[in-house]
């Protein structure tokens, strides 16, 4: 596709390779930069796939100094990194420290940590022994993200309970870690841990959901609508049987009262269910798109839903009639969803918001790409790239400035960046 613009948007824009080193560089899909927009941080992980790296770094976009974060030891690894919006604070996920036969890496066995002057601390606190603890997990999260405040922590979940029980009853949910800690579980299991914040499920989540309603046995890929709602992908199904992701959002409480009380189930769950939601707290539904031509937000490319800075639209990927994969934008009270872009090839990567609020960017035709969040004009910020851009993460600069991805060369993941034309 031609787009007119796409020339006049190279003029005095470049491509800065910012790492170097032969071995991978895996950005998170957000909050990769420094409040100061001076760093990136990244993790090692040889790929996406692998959990295998041993440090979290940081590499100075202007002078390509790299720094270690922190350095797993005792047979650990540590992976997917995101920033404090404020202040010079790293949380991310740690593996297993000693992994053995019985206790090894996996969905339900990780955790997050926060790094901050160097001393690291637990999010999260673990409890596997009935009755558990309420404000502590009984598993393993996931991709950990600020609110952009920075007081709350959301994350993705897995359990170990209902994994040894029957590994169908681990369903993905979402959930937040609230500084409402700290959280210190009897230390019966050798595994169990202590933790910083006190952490809760906000999804809901059941094997078998009913064909045609709003349950949903997957919970997933959130993103935070200001600091005190999440909006998240639930895996509902048709009338057919067949898997719809539909999008979803969820109130959190106010106050540390609202985040320690229970309502219909236990926040700790129980030896046969997951942790509940804290009293009132309910998701709510706010995409149908059963009946569409093509149902469903898509799951590739893999993609966050993202919030405007103002928190009052939501970004997603939804093919439109034609089976293109386009952006939409929904107000988080409901409503139509409007697609947003109109390109004839498919969006190709996860998506973020420029700081403003005005542009989303991405990856088209594999190239950079940003589109206008009014009208959906699609302008190119690169071109010539030596292998396609991946498609995992595409992350502007707090100060709105640059865009960052991840591209090969020679063989490695590289960490890249370009001028945005706006900040």
């Amino acid at each position: 596709m031609f787009y007119p613009d796409a020339i006049t948007a190279h003029q005095g824009i470049f491509m800065k390779q910012i790492t170097f080193a032969s071995r991978n560089h895996q950005l998170t899909n957000i909050n990769t930069w420094t409040p100061d927009s001076q760093w990136l941080v990244y993790d090692v992980r040889p790929s996406g796939a692998s959990f295998t790296g041993e440090t979290i770094e940081r590499v100075n976009v202007s002078t390509g100094e790299v720094e270690a974060i922190y350095r797993a030891t005792d047979g650990a690894h540590v992976g997917v990194v995101t920033v404090h919006p404020a202040q010079d604070k790293y949380v991310f996920i740690h593996g297993p420290k000693n992994p053995d036969a019985d206790w090894q890496y996996d969905f339900h066995h990780r955790q997050g940590v926060i790094a901050h002057n160097g001393q690291v601390s637990n999010l999260d606190a673990m409890d596997i022994t009935a009755p558990y603890t309420a404000g502590a997990l009984r598993g393993g999260t996931h991709v950990h993200v600020f609110s952009p405040n920075g007081q709350f922590v959301s994350f993705t979940y897995n359990d170990h309970v209902l994994h040894a029980r029957d590994p169908q009853l681990d369903l993905r949910n979402v959930g937040v870690a609230a500084p409402c800690g700290p959280v210190n579980p009897q230390g019966n299991h050798p595994r169990e841990y202590a933790g910083t914040f006190w952490s809760v499920l906000v999804s809901r989540t059941t094997p078998n959901p009913k064909p045609g309603s709003d349950e949903i046995n997957r919970a997933y890929e959130e993103g935070w609508v200001g600091n005190d709602r999440l909006a998240f992908i639930g895996d509902t199904v048709s009338a057919k049987g067949e898997k719809v992701p539909e999008l979803f959002i969820v109130d959190l409480p106010k106050d540390e009262q609202g985040w320690k009380r229970a309502g219909d189930a236990p926040l700790q769950g129980t030896p046969d269910t997951m942790p509940a939601p804290p009293a009132g707290v309910m998701q709510r539904r706010l995409t149908f798109t059963h009946q569409k031509a093509y149902p469903g937000l898509v799951n590739v490319p893999r993609h966050w839903v993202r919030s405007n800075p103002q928190g009052t639209q939501v970004a997603f990927l939804m093919r439109d009639d034609n089976g293109v994969v386009q952006l939409w934008l929904i107000s988080p009270e409901g409503g139509e969803p409007r697609q947003l872009t109109h390109t004839e090839r498919d969006i190709q990567s996860a998506f973020n918001w420029h700081p403003s609020g005005r542009a989303l960017g991405f990856v088209l035709e594999s190239r950079i790409a940003c589109c206008d969040a009014q009208t959906g004009e699609v302008t190119f910020l690169t071109f010539d790239h030596g292998n396609p851009p991946s498609a995992d993460a595409v992350v502007f600069s707090p100060d709105g400035r640059f865009i960052t991805w991840m591209e090969e060369k020679d063989g490695f993941r590289q960490l890249w960046l370009t001028e945005t034309a706006q900040n």
